[in-house]
């Protein structure tokens, strides 16, 4: 199939037309909690997708599983097959779980549009959790219960809920130094709310990430469909993501346009396994600042001075852990 982003599908038969795209806020949400609203598909969010560099399966398996959501629940019995409409990703900080979440809102919209218009809501899980002592539970009860409820009433809804450990944290693990009373309240709040979202709204997908699953209530990981690892990106996956970024800079300076066929780009390529993919993206930014000259002016960026960066982040990343263990 496909894909034509001035805003329809080809997919050999017809052509399915959707909404223009109108970006961040054009869901329409004003409410406590959310951090942006969109209507779906949503072109930046598509753009994500695409830019992120993960193995071709593990797309698929996000994507078939977002759809199955919209698709088979409403016709099952939720005793007998359980579907949740939860889909949790974890993994490093870096490696792209955000982007892919947003990204998969958007291609769920687009591959199965005729279900009604899709909405997107982001939730600002720190607003919740930071609510003063006792009120972390009716925020939280007030966003799932009031606002997305509402939102699942007008059609097709995908809720992200970014570093979800701060939402739905681990009973079992909480501290004394944390208002463990609080925390434990709210996290029933969320198990409580998703479940009766899911018996409710069968077109509606939450889906989470969380970098730190050990931190996150057994009960709410029970609940997920699908919890797909996104680990730090293979030999070939660095070297992809190096050269997408080195790609994007040559588009903006277009004397760096040879840099990915030179030698050295081959072994930064090979200094960059290790690294997740936003810092080896941002080792090109840390290249051009190098040097005062290409500060000024990139053009004149060189192979080896990727080289030089790609050894200073594994460095760097190396002293991080050292520092951490």
């Amino acid at each position: 199939m496909k894909r034509d982003l001035s805003g329809g599908e080809d997919n050999g038969d017809k052509r399915v037309v959707f909404l223009p795209s109108r970006g961040a806020g054009s869901g329409d949400v004003d409410a406590a909690g959310v951090l942006d609203s969109r209507l779906l598909p949503d072109r930046d969010f598509l753009a994500q997708w695409d830019a992120v560099i993960v193995e071709t399966a593990q797309k698929d398996r996000l994507l078939s599983q977002a759809i199955l959501n919209f698709t088979l629940r409403e016709k099952v019995n939720r005793a007998n097959l359980p579907l949740h409409g939860l889909i949790v990703m974890h993994g490093p900080p870096g490696t792209g779980k955000t982007s892919l979440a947003r990204g998969l809102a958007a291609r769920t919209a687009e591959a199965i549009g005729k279900l009604g218009q899709f909405r997107f809501i982001e939730v600002e899980p720190h607003a919740l959790a930071g609510a003063a002592l006792g009120k972390s539970q009716r925020a939280v009860r007030d966003l799932l219960g009031q606002t997305v409820a509402e939102q699942a009433e007008r059609g097709p809804l995908i809720v992200l809920l970014d570093e979800v450990e701060t939402l739905a944290g681990d009973r079992a693990r909480m501290s004394m130094d944390a208002n463990p009373i609080d925390v434990h309240r709210a996290t029933d709040a969320v198990l409580a709310q998703l479940d009766q979202l899911a018996a409710k709204y069968p077109h509606l997908l939450f889906i989470a990430t969380s970098n730190f699953t050990r931190a996150v209530d057994g009960a709410f990981l029970s609940r997920a469909d699908l919890i797909e690892n996104i680990g730090l990106p293979g030999p070939e996956a660095c070297r992809s993501i190096l050269r997408s970024a080195l790609d994007e800079l040559a588009r903006a300076c277009p004397g760096t346009a040879s840099i990915s066929q030179d030698a050295e780009f081959e072994r930064a390529a090979k200094h960059c396994v290790g690294l997740d993919g936003r810092r080896i993206r941002k080792l090109v930014i840390s290249a051009c600042a190098l040097r005062k000259q290409t500060a000024i002016d990139p053009n004149g960026l060189t192979a080896t001075d990727v080289l030089e960066a790609a050894i200073q982040a594994q460095e760097e990343s190396k002293s991080i852990r050292e520092e951490q263990s």
